[in-house]
């Protein structure tokens, strides 16, 4: 089965799952991939409030038990749509968690198929937006690896992140977190300005860098310029490492 860490906010785990429907040739219900889901928000410490020291406990350990209950479940591939669980530290305590247990999962790091995915299928976009939660921003969750790939990040100044995009996922009366179905206009308003922004600063594509964004900003185009959803590039590298014969063109 394609294993999905839930919890890590329980909307980007339905969103996962979704994805991984809508990318799988299929013509009638048997012919979907088995797909498990395992939810487990109450043991799962948020990733942003660990990474800025609001969080005692680095929140991987508990991210690798619930891998480990999905390989047991029968999972031999797993993703976690959660973007600032991948963090140098948090993903590399589940990584060694998952060692520490034999494991024999292959866990996809989502950060790295949606760098590989651009300069793949973007090869001719180098100035790279990125929205994302304030973790993901402080510690170049995905600066550095676009970096890395000879790409240039485009981020919101410290205002327009703390401001603006920050509480765009995280305000507890009208931020996706606290209103994920459906969003509230205030969020998904709050998003295009943060866009609209990082355009003006030279984006050519835009990099929905947190999970609940996409659910604000579904549209593959804002403005003319691209965006590219990491659940859905995961949804399609699990799809691709479970079963490629599966996988939509």
């Amino acid at each position: 089965m394609i294993g999905i860490v839930g919890g890590v906010g329980p909307y980007a785990g339905l969103d996962l799952a979704k994805n991984i429907f809508a990318n799988t040739v299929a013509t009638t219900d048997q012919d979907h991939l088995p797909v498990i889901l395992l939810s487990l928000p109450h043991t799962i410490l948020d990733r942003t409030e660990y990474l800025l020291g609001k969080a005692p406990e680095n929140p991987g350990k508990a991210i690798a038990e619930v891998i480990l209950q999905l390989e047991k479940a029968g999972a031999t591939v797993a993703g976690i749509p959660c973007n600032t669980a991948h963090e140098k530290d948090i993903f590399g305590l589940v990584r060694q968690v998952l060692a520490d247990n034999k494991s024999e999962i292959l866990l996809l790091n989502m950060v790295e198929e949606t760098v590989k995915t651009i300069r793949q299928d973007y090869p001719q976009n180098k100035k790279i937006g990125v929205l994302s939660t304030t973790g993901t921003w402080q510690f170049g969750i995905y600066a550095d690896p676009l970096q890395q790939a000879g790409l240039q990040p485009v981020t919101p100044n410290p205002e327009m992140q703390e401001k603006v995009v920050h509480p765009a996922i995280y305000d507890l009366t009208y931020g996706i977190k606290a209103r994920s179905n459906p969003v509230t206009n205030k969020a998904r308003e709050d998003l295009l300005a943060a866009i609209d922004s990082l355009q003006q600063n030279g984006a050519e594509l835009i990099i929905k860098g947190c999970t609940e964004i996409a659910l604000a900003i579904p549209e593959k185009v804002v403005a003319g310029v691209p965006t590219i959803d990491p659940s859905v590039v995961l949804a399609r590298s699990l799809i691709r490492n479970f079963d490629p014969a599966k996988l939509k063109e």
